[in-house]
């Protein structure tokens, strides 16, 4: 068996640990909107965040999508409360799409509602089966052909055949 196997986690293992053993079951480091905020614009006007940043702005990553992974790390490393982080996600996003216009990057901010593919797709399926069914209805008006009757060689046989006489 491959030694990577046995270094694997025990099952139930993460129950296991002291209760306020992580980060997130701390007390928050910055309890109100206006803390965060002030950690996270001093995170942002580094040199080295702006250059990650332009980075994977020019990639095409949506600007909620950073949004989301910052406030969610933060929460996650004890930073802010899970409501901090909701409040906080407007401005946010308002500061990197500043460093976005300030680059000269073409970014998306994922808040447009554009039509989505998946659902537009999902309509098309819909207008195919009423049409099928509108079909199938026209023809169940139809007189149908009565089954011809079965011959002894063809009837069900078997433990589970139903029995005809």
């Amino acid at each position: 068996m491959p030694a990577s196997m046995f270094e694997a986690p025990i099952p139930g293992e993460s129950l296991t640990v002291e209760p306020g053993g992580r980060p997130w079951e701390q007390p928050a480091q910055y309890n109100t909107v206006e803390e965060a905020l002030d950690h996270y614009i001093t995170q942002m006007s580094s040199d080295e965040f702006y250059d990650q940043l332009v980075e994977v702005l020019e990639m095409g990553v949506p600007v909620t999508t950073l949004v989301d992974i910052i406030q969610t790390s933060g929460m996650m490393n004890g930073k802010h409360t899970v409501d901090v982080g909701i409040l906080i996600a407007p401005a946010l996003i308002e500061m990197i799409m500043l460093i976005g216009d300030t680059a000269g990057v073409k970014y998306t901010t994922g808040l447009d509602k554009k039509e989505d593919p998946e659902r537009k797709n999902n309509v098309n399926v819909a207008l195919a089966r009423k049409e099928l069914q509108e079909e199938l209805d026209n023809k169940s008006d139809e007189p149908t052909e009565e089954p011809e009757e079965m011959v002894e060689d063809e009837m069900p046989k078997g433990l589970m055949a139903r029995r005809t006489a």
